[in-house]
């Protein structure tokens, strides 16, 4: 049977290969790239080149307003009128029931809850002022869950941190330390100004 060129080639590569290095060095190198490989999506990445081109409008009069590419959704449609919305600015990493529908505030729990000792944070912009907020979002524990409307039940994980990092996960009932691990509601209350 005639052996083919790409058959020579490979044995030549893999007798060079074996006279250059042990198994132990190759597995080695292999573990190595395996235990690296998952962290290249966590490497900055520029995303300026790969924001689409604007096309020339040929109508005349003023262009139409380009949305902040540095902005998120949550923080195009964000509102600072009222805090029972799920679209108040300071909601845009929560995920709960609101506190302010049902008897507490945007920052403080209704009466006959007390508020978790832990919380998990997210960094909010304030369309007022223009300025971004680190926000404590704090479980008010020790009742069953709120009866609000559907629309105070908000899931708005605006740059969301994956579990491994818990202190900015959204998706634990943060009701440890209290009388009751009951959930009730959710509060957001400005801790200050993010850097």
């Amino acid at each position: 049977m005639p052996v083919s060129f790409l058959d020579t080639l490979g044995e030549t590569v893999t007798r060079r290969l074996a006279a250059r290095s042990s198994r132990r060095g190759m597995l080695g190198r292999i573990g190595a790239a395996m235990a690296v490989a998952p962290a290249f999506p966590l490497l900055p990445v520029a995303r300026a080149d790969a924001a689409p081109a604007a096309t020339p409008a040929a109508t005349s009069g003023p262009a139409p307003a380009t949305p902040d590419p540095a902005l998120s959704d949550f923080e195009r449609r964000a509102q600072s009128a009222d805090p029972t919305k799920c679209t108040y600015w300071r909601h845009c990493a929560i995920d709960g029931v609101l506190c302010g529908c049902c008897g507490g505030g945007v920052h403080s729990c209704p009466p006959g809850t007390q508020p978790s000792p832990v919380s998990w944070i997210g960094t909010c912009r304030n369309p007022d002022d223009g300025r971004a907020y680190v926000i404590a979002y704090r479980d008010c524990c020790g009742r069953s869950l709120c009866a609000a409307p559907k629309s105070c039940s908000c899931n708005t994980a605006d740059r969301e941190m994956p579990i491994y990092r818990p202190q900015a996960s959204n998706d634990i009932i943060w009701c440890f330390g209290t009388a009751s691990t009951a959930y009730h509601c959710s509060t957001a209350a400005i801790i200050g100004q993010a850097g």
